[in-house]
């Protein structure tokens, strides 16, 4: 008895919905392999550099890839400088207060635009993408936040750079997706704009909101370019600027005592690119902590944005 085999049915979708093939599996394998080596191996000789000694940076001739000496000397110093752990505090209290006033102007102000029909919505739309594309200049508003009597104060951090139209026009096309089902019911309920703002457009827009949360806190994270134009005072600093001038700029911080040959007081081997790969390692701690619990609501955020706006 002979059993009928028939053929299989070939997939009647477009090409790139088909099945991968088994080199093309393959392909995917080796390229993501190469893409996170490329991103992971240089983080981790910045790692090991910092916790690395002058004589295993001598022997490495710069990074270190293979750890043979570690020490935690370079974080010791890092936290006992007054400069570091100020100007780590000046960065966090920035980024904590410049994202939630960010935040709170471009939700008000994308959901305003999201609502048809509201007075001047053709026309503050309009000025907000045209400032996408033209801008004042630097001189222009360093003069106007010198003249508001910004220079040497920490609100030029956040107020120059407050809001992004981007985020404006991705929440947005977010909020206008909203079901007007449930507007209309909540309307019938009584509730006002405030009480639909927050009781159904947001909670039905987390996606979009972890992700811009996210956009904004990195910004204001790694923000320097504005310390470098109106904070003269170094004690003032946020950690960005320290990376930037002891780091970028091969300076030796004040207090850690270094020097270029990596000695300082007390005689004992420390240093100066151990110390610097320190401070590029806490730039980027609360960046990678804070990424994985929004990362699932990051391609989900940008595409409803993008798509339905």
């Amino acid at each position: 008895m002979t059993v009928e085999t028939r053929p299989r049915p070939r997939h009647s979708g477009p090409v790139w919905e088909e099945p991968p093939t088994a080199a093309g599996r393959a392909g995917k394998g080796i390229t993501l392999f190469i893409v996170v080596a490329v991103i992971l191996v240089p983080l981790y000789s910045i790692v090991l550099t910092s916790f690395s000694t002058q004589a295993a940076i001598n022997r490495a001739g710069g990074l270190v890839t293979v750890p043979t000496e570690l020490t935690v000397e370079a974080y010791r110093q890092i936290f006992t400088n007054q400069l570091v752990t100020h100007s780590l505090l000046v960065s966090l209290v920035i980024t904590v207060v410049g994202t939630a006033l960010s935040m709170v102007v471009t939700v008000l102000c994308a959901y305003g635009l999201s609502r048809h029909g509201t007075f001047g919505h053709r026309g503050i739309l309009l000025f907000l993408v045209v400032t996408m594309f033209f801008s004042g200049g630097l001189i222009p508003s360093f003069l106007v936040v010198t003249a508001l009597g910004g220079y040497g104060e920490y609100w030029t951090m956040i107020l120059p750079s407050a809001v992004s139209v981007f985020n404006v026009l991705v929440m947005r096309g977010f909020f206008s997706s909203t079901a007007p089902e449930l507007i209309d019911a909540a309307r019938m309920d009584g509730a006002g704009e405030w009480r639909i703002l927050w009781s159904v457009v947001l909670p039905t827009s987390r996606a979009v909101t972890a992700v811009i949360t996210l956009f904004y806190a990195v910004g204001y994270w790694n923000s320097f370019f504005n310390a470098l134009l109106y904070l003269p005072d170094n004690g003032k600093w946020p950690l960005q600027m320290i990376l930037y001038t002891y780091t970028l700029q091969g300076s030796s911080m004040p207090g850690t005592g270094t020097t270029g040959t990596g000695q300082y007081a007390g005689h004992q081997q420390i240093a100066q690119l151990s110390l610097q790969m320190a401070v590029v390692t806490l730039t980027l701690i609360p960046i990678v902590v804070a990424y994985p619990f929004v990362q699932r609501h990051f391609t989900k955020g940008m595409l409803i944005g993008a798509i339905k706006g």
